[in-house]
């Protein structure tokens, strides 16, 4: 049976644990920047997030447990678009279906809840599984940006995906088919 999956609102008891998470190497390995973040630098970071229209954060549990953390950012309204990222925390909960689920949950959520035309992403072109998930809810990969970030020392490329409204109500069923072979009831958010 697959675990229950939600992603709620943070909250301030989750500054802390953010930290943690964004610090471990297993997350830094695939983030732009992978310095150790210090408290103060972070604490700024998370003190600005109620303030700025145009970013938003998720916790996303498993069974309760906090195990990462989904946001939407550069989020434009005139536009109709936003981009989006994503991690979790722990490597014992990779590849048992929770990326699926939470990429259903906020292409819900920025297709049908805010009506937007277009989402995007960015990921580390060596983060195949990133970006191969991705593709398969119908994102295209639109840029590769050669040399684009520092990682250890190494310029390293990055590909930029996005994904339109239309392409996402097309692939939207056989996506929910998806979670439902890996045990996930599709979310559907009110």
């Amino acid at each position: 049976m697959a675990p229950r999956v939600e992603l709620r609102p943070l909250e301030p008891g989750d500054r802390d644990r953010i930290l943690a998470w964004r610090n471990s190497p297993d997350v830094r390995a695939y983030m732009y920047t992978d310095h150790v973040i210090s408290p103060e630098e972070h604490a700024a970071w998370f003190a600005g997030i109620p303030d700025d229209p145009s970013r938003t954060y998720w916790i996303i549990t498993s069974d309760g447990a906090p195990v990462g953390l989904a946001n939407l950012y550069d989020i434009d309204r005139r536009n109709q678009r936003c981009a989006w990222a994503y991690y979790l925390s722990d490597p014992a909960v990779r590849g048992l279906g929770l990326g699926s689920y939470v990429e259903y949950w906020v292409l819900e959520y920025v297709f049908e809840g805010l009506k937007f035309a277009k989402l995007w992403c960015e990921v580390l072109a060596s983060n195949e599984p990133v970006w191969k998930l991705h593709e398969t809810f119908g994102f295209q990969i639109e840029a590769r940006f050669r040399g684009h970030v520092v990682k250890e020392g190494a310029r390293v490329d990055v590909l930029g995906l996005g994904l339109l409204a239309e392409d996402w109500r097309a692939n939207r069923a056989a996506m929910g088919q998806r979670l439902r072979v890996r045990g996930f009831e599709p979310p559907v958010l009110v």
